[in-house]
């Protein structure tokens, strides 16, 4: 059953038109996934460089230490921490993708794509209690990728800076849970 637009009252049809404002924010969206693109293409280019050139690594250790980063990683460790950079990219990226498409359909309007042989799988029955628990488990994701990044990195920081970041981590896990399980309560007839 479709809901006729000239049934709705002013004030209904204003308050369900509402939801287009979130458009520029969407937008915005699609805009810093650009900023992200731009950023990986500069991580890679610097793990390029840094392997494929390293007779300039000394000129560019120099710059690194003047920009705060520490020079005096082996060159396995350097290339791990540069990888786990581009993943750590990738990650918010596919979290912008989760936010921005699912935010979209679930709040906004239909994108329409039933039967588009790119229709993400889990856009067939995303909604908001979903999009959480997705975002959740995503960010458990990234945050995964930053306390690896801490650990490789751990002769450089003190032993607070890593119980702290690794307390985070675990609200985000028992967050993740706990939205999970809130979302099984309130639904327990769909199969997860």
């Amino acid at each position: 059953m479709s809901i006729d637009k000239q049934n709705l009252g002013p004030l209904p049809a204003l308050i369900f038109s509402s939801r287009w404002l979130q458009l520029p924010l969407y937008l915005g969206l699609i805009v810093a996934q650009g900023v992200y693109v731009v950023q990986f293409l500069r991580e890679l280019w610097h793990l390029l460089a840094t392997t494929l050139f390293p007779a300039d690594l000394t000129a560019k250790a120099a710059e690194a230490v003047a920009h705060g980063a520490d020079a005096g990683h082996s060159p396995e460790t350097t290339i791990m921490l540069a990888v786990l950079g581009l993943i750590d990219v990738v990650m918010i990226s596919n979290l912008l993708v989760m936010v921005i498409v699912g935010g979209y359909e679930t709040f906004v309007s239909r994108l329409g794509l039933e039967g588009h042989p790119d229709q993400p799988e889990w856009l067939s029955h995303v909604n908001a209690a979903v999009l959480k628990v997705k975002l959740a488990t995503a960010i458990i994701g990234i945050s995964s990728i930053h306390l690896l990044a801490t650990f490789i990195k751990a002769d450089e920081l003190d032993t607070k800076t890593m119980l702290w970041q690794t307390l985070l981590h675990l609200t985000f896990v028992v967050s993740a849970v706990a939205i999970a399980l809130i979302d099984r309560i309130m639904s327990p007839k769909i199969a997860h």
